[in-house]
């Protein structure tokens, strides 16, 4: 029952050590969609060629140091040849980015704070994901350093806090509103979205909004559990040897969630995802940089097994909307955060079409 591509659609061979290949596929195309990870082994090679040859290029990397280290080395030689590279469109971080801007959008007023809680749920086989996302986050930890020193090459420019500020929450704490514990979200998301936000900021005068990202993990027991995986997740990832034996046997490190052959059908079927945000601001006439916020709403993004399934459709909407959208892109060429390039296209109309959903859950009045 899957759909099989029809004849008109091609193979091409390409390796990302062989730079004439890459640009010979370039060359051929308006867009391409780069699904090879870990990014920082394999990214770089595709998105120069794409550059090199005018064609636009999506990926769907969570890894911080490859999305910011090709904004530093691409983003003005991709504004020079009109064309677009939009990192983390996929499970990373669409639904946050876009989550975070849907709610901006839903709030009668002016949105300044939004945290997010992530919820997975799975069926009875559990949920496992393929190493190569295991492999980023090890080789992402162990480099924290030098991911640092490239936002400090970069210089940013600082994002105003608008409103009251946002506090961050501790490492571990009780959600009251899901009953369970939770824990600040590893991903990209964080991170992406203060890119999102600091270009809607200073390119076109919108009001930035504050963000924290959040994933539940159930009770006490889940706690433990994940607490003793945490600590020898982190002394391994400090030292060579320990990195070395992460990779090499991930399901005994991961208890099984990650594995070198990734999920089987029935745990993708039996597996989705919700991410709740949870914003508050100032209601219409009221000035944002004066008392508390007198406003709040909530939204909601549902979809689908994240990695295999909700992925692809985020991948391949980002890519219809760029396509199809063009005129509601930025109108410089660059490389993007998805929510900088997509915040003006229908991105988040196509998605719901397709099984992920962005909902507004309840808008409290004043």
């Amino acid at each position: 029952g899957k759909a099989t591509p029809g004849e008109e659609v091609g193979v091409l061979l390409c390796d990302v050590g062989d730079a004439g290949s890459l640009a010979t596929m370039a060359r051929q195309t308006r867009l391409v969609l780069n699904c090879v990870g870990p990014y920082r082994f394999f990214g770089e090679p595709v998105v120069e060629a794409c550059v090199e040859n005018g064609t636009s290029c999506i990926d769907i990397s969570g890894e911080p140091q490859f999305l910011e280290g090709m904004y530093l080395k691409y983003n003005e030689k991709a504004a020079e040849k009109g064309v677009y590279v939009i990192g983390s469109c996929g499970f990373d971080s669409i639904p946050a980015d876009m989550g975070v801007l849907y709610t901006r959008d839903k709030l009668k007023g002016t949105l300044t704070a939004v945290e997010s809680f992530l919820s997975v749920k799975s069926g009875p086989e559990g949920v496992c994901v393929h190493d190569g996302t295991w492999k980023s986050a090890v080789y992402g930890l162990a480099d924290e350093d030098n991911l640092k020193k490239l936002r400090k090459r970069i210089g940013y420019a600082p994002v105003p806090v608008v409103g009251t500020k946002l506090k961050k929450r501790g490492f571990l704490f009780y959600n009251q509103e899901f009953k369970e514990y939770s824990i600040p979200f590893m991903g990209s998301d964080a991170s992406v979205v203060k890119r999102t936000q600091r270009y809607l900021h200073t390119e076109l005068q919108e009001t930035p909004v504050q963000y924290g990202s959040y994933v539940n993990v159930g009770g006490l027991g889940s706690v433990i559990k994940l607490m003793l995986a945490g600590m020898l997740f982190l002394l391994l990832v400090k030292f060579n040897f320990g990195r070395k034996l992460l990779t090499k046997y991930p399901a005994f490190f991961s208890a099984g969630h990650f594995t070198k052959e990734g999920p089987t059908q029935k745990q993708m079927d039996g597996t989705s995802f919700t991410m709740t945000f949870f914003g508050e601001g100032y209601s219409e006439g009221q000035d944002p940089q004066s008392g508390k916020p007198n406003v709040k709403i909530c939204t909601e993004v549902k979809g689908p097994e994240p990695g295999y399934i909700a992925t692809p459709i985020a991948m391949v909407q980002a890519g219809v909307s760029l396509l199809e959208d063009a005129a509601s892109l930025p109108k410089r060429g660059g490389v993007y955060p998805p929510g900088a390039a997509f915040s003006k296209t229908k991105l988040i109309d196509r998605l719901n079409k397709r099984g992920v959903e962005f909902s507004v859950i309840s808008k409290p009045e004043v």
